[in-house]
């Protein structure tokens, strides 16, 4: 039995060492918000944060997890969806089909951890991730709101059928 720290629980997962981080994650712990897309760590989909580094989960075998390392999955992010860049997409209207969306949203929460106030060059060295719909440009101009903190700004006037805005 391996000990994972997930969304700040210890968690005893029963699986082969070289199982895919990803797998357990989805099918142990029943977390599915991380997304299965290549399986080689190309398109992103399967992004967490371990120890608040973007980190592709399809390729990082359990055994390389350490016990007290911190994964973070798109489920604790913000449970409540109040992280900035998670504020940024609704405001942005920025998910199309939203299948790399988990991943863009934590790819685009590490850089901004490490880079605040991210350049052009730094959000595209960082947000490697695909997306088949091509929402690059929203996805750009989110982090950027979001890193600003002016996501009710940045975004489109939306009013909801119970009148809220977004």
């Amino acid at each position: 039995m391996a000990k994972l720290n997930v969304n700040g629980t210890v968690r005893e997962v029963d699986a082969e060492p070289d199982t895919p981080l990803l797998w357990v994650i989805r099918e142990q712990l029943g977390l599915t918000g991380t997304k299965y897309g290549c399986g080689v760590a190309q398109c992103g989909a399967c992004t967490v944060h371990i120890d608040g580094v973007a980190t592709r989960s399809c390729v990082r075998p359990l055994s390389s997890v350490e016990a007290d390392a911190k994964v973070v999955t798109i489920e604790a992010l913000s449970p409540t969806g109040a992280h900035p860049v998670q504020q940024a997409w609704r405001a942005l209207d920025v998910p199309q089909c939203g299948y790399c969306q988990s991943g863009m949203i934590m790819a685009a929460a590490s850089l901004l951890a490490q880079t605040p106030n991210p350049s052009d060059a730094d959000i595209e060295s960082a947000m490697t991730n695909i997306c088949r719909c091509g929402t690059y440009n929203r996805v750009r101009a989110a982090i950027k709101a979001a890193a600003r903190g002016d996501v009710k700004a940045a975004g489109l006037n939306i009013v909801h059928a119970d009148g809220s805005t977004t």
